[in-house]
């Protein structure tokens, strides 16, 4: 696990949009984890437009991020998303299976759009470990997701730029 936060990225992209999944229960946990994101976003990427939606749980994060990639209005597409949840480990083996769940159908819609999908649904031991990640400062994964999404940005429009490039100087031959 790392124990510390990505360096800090700025973006100044006119309109990047980005979508940010959060589930509601652990709401204490995942309340911090938006805040921490939202305050990140607010410093390092201004100009982005940022939507929030709010779903029950972590399971049903996976579904609401493909409703948010699969838009059919293009300007509302997401450039990247991020999706927040916490799950706590019990005495049963349910938390291990939501977890994985939620983490393989994230990858997959990730690989299949070409979207990033920032995975910051965390599958934890205890409420010290969730403190730590969501409300701490350290290891807080709000703002670790917030500069890991503006990172994609920053490459997405790189990679964008060289491919442009590469086209001009093919035309002009």
């Amino acid at each position: 696990m790392s124990t510390e936060l990505p360096q800090r990225v700025h973006t100044h992209l006119a309109g990047a949009n980005i979508s940010i999944v959060c589930a509601r229960y652990n709401e204490k946990y995942t309340d911090a984890l938006l805040q921490n994101c939202l305050d990140e976003f607010e410093q390092c990427a201004p100009y982005a437009r940022i939507r929030v939606v709010r779903v029950p749980g972590a399971f049903e994060v996976p579904v609401m991020v493909k409703r948010v990639i699969d838009t059919p209005v293009e300007a509302d597409k997401p450039n990247v998303v991020i999706a927040f949840g916490v799950i706590l480990r019990g005495s049963t083996a349910h938390a291990d299976l939501v977890g994985t769940a939620v983490t393989n159908q994230l990858m997959s819609m990730a690989c299949d759009s070409m979207i990033p999908i920032i995975h910051e649904v965390l599958l934890l031991n205890d409420e010290k470990q969730a403190f730590a990640r969501c409300i701490a400062s350290s290891l807080n994964r709000g703002r670790e997701a917030a500069r890991a999404a503006i990172d994609m940005l920053n490459v997405l429009e790189n990679e964008r730029n060289q491919t442009r490039n590469a086209l001009r100087r093919n035309n002009t031959k």
